[in-house]
């Protein structure tokens, strides 16, 4: 996530926040150098199954103040399902994570909204997540993302994010120990990834937070598109020894193996993004991760600059008053797997 003056992030309760966003989003051309990247030939075993009634009892609502400045009160659980943002479909067992659409809120005030932590930690594995929709709309800011304790120095792990009407998905790593973590792009047919690189320096500090990025070129992989597309999968493979890796598969493309809960991702196609451990000591710069959803609204990044170049209408602040414009602000959740 983006965002800075963000971090107070101490270790996890429903009032101290864990992670940020980090605020600035440098979209440079970087030199691309080689880099291998290794993949073992293994199926992975479910190890962590978050579904239907169930969801809502593994993670926490955090109920402090968004740290990345958001227009936003998050809710704790008890309110969020009493007021229709946080609830199990009975029809299809998808979990629904909504942003306000019903209130009246002045202009530049503050709408309800969810952010939920997953109450286990982790420190290697296959993450995927599953949902047939995802927040859309100007001012909106939503993410799926994972982060360590103390932040940076656990590092943190985006895997969705993007604001107001992106068109593709972004993926970024942050790190935050004296370790040397950087990203780099092979022109090797069998060592790349499909996606851009958009800074390849991923440490991360309070006042430098933009970290490595990689920007998805598949429009079906963030908002309207993503949506549109009936939505799909995102699965982010945490391997100490040879990097991060992900992909997003649209609905049609989700492989074979994961449908029946057994992957291989060595048989997966090219993922959009890769971090390779030659160029970033993994374990020594990410450990005892949760996971994080949320919904932000404007905000360090949505906000500002990044509001008034995207073609939305007025003011970031003037949107927020605009109850119609969240009625599709919200997260359906098929399912979040973690696979060992």
């Amino acid at each position: 996530m983006h965002a800075l003056s963000k971090l107070f992030l101490a270790a996890l309760s429903l009032t101290t926040l864990v992670g940020a966003h980090r605020q600035s989003r440098a979209h440079s051309r970087h030199r691309r150098t080689p880099v291998r990247r290794q993949s073992s030939n293994k199926t992975y075993t479910i190890q962590d199954l978050y579904q239907g009634q169930d969801f809502m009892n593994e993670w926490d609502f955090f109920t402090g103040t968004d740290p990345t400045g958001g227009n936003v009160n998050y809710q704790s659980k008890s309110d969020a399902q009493s007021k229709g943002l946080a609830y199990v479909n009975d029809c299809d067992n998808s979990t629904v994570l909504a942003v306000d659409s019903t209130s009246t809120v002045a202009s530049g005030g503050k709408r309800d909204s969810v952010r939920i932590t997953s109450q286990k930690s982790y420190n290697s594995g296959l993450f995927v997540i599953d949902a047939s929709n995802m927040p859309v709309g100007c001012s909106t800011w939503p993410s799926f993302w994972t982060v360590g304790p103390n932040w940076p120095s656990a590092g943190e792990i985006d895997i969705i994010e993007g604001v107001n009407n992106q068109a593709t998905n972004q993926m970024t790593l942050h790190s935050g120990t004296s370790q040397s973590c950087s990203i780099a792009k092979s022109n090797s047919s069998t060592d790349h990834f499909t996606g851009q690189v958009l800074g390849t320096n991923c440490y991360s500090t309070q006042n430098a937070d933009a970290g490595c990025g990689v920007e998805d070129t598949d429009t079906r992989s963030f908002g309207y598109g993503f949506n549109n597309a009936e939505g799909g999968v995102f699965a982010l493979l945490w391997d100490n020894s040879s990097g991060m890796s992900m992909w997003h598969f649209a609905r049609a493309d989700i492989p074979a193996d994961l449908i029946a809960q057994s992957p291989n991702p060595s048989t997966w196609t090219t993922p959009a993004g890769f971090w390779s451990a030659q160029s970033c000591d993994i374990s020594a710069n990410f450990y005892d991760h949760q996971m994080v959803i949320d919904t932000t609204i404007c905000g360090n990044w949505a906000g500002g600059s990044a509001y008034s170049s995207s073609g939305c209408p007025g003011t970031c602040s003037d949107m927020v008053a605009n109850a119609t414009n969240y009625v599709d602000a919200k997260w359906v959740i098929n399912y979040v797997a973690v696979y060992q």
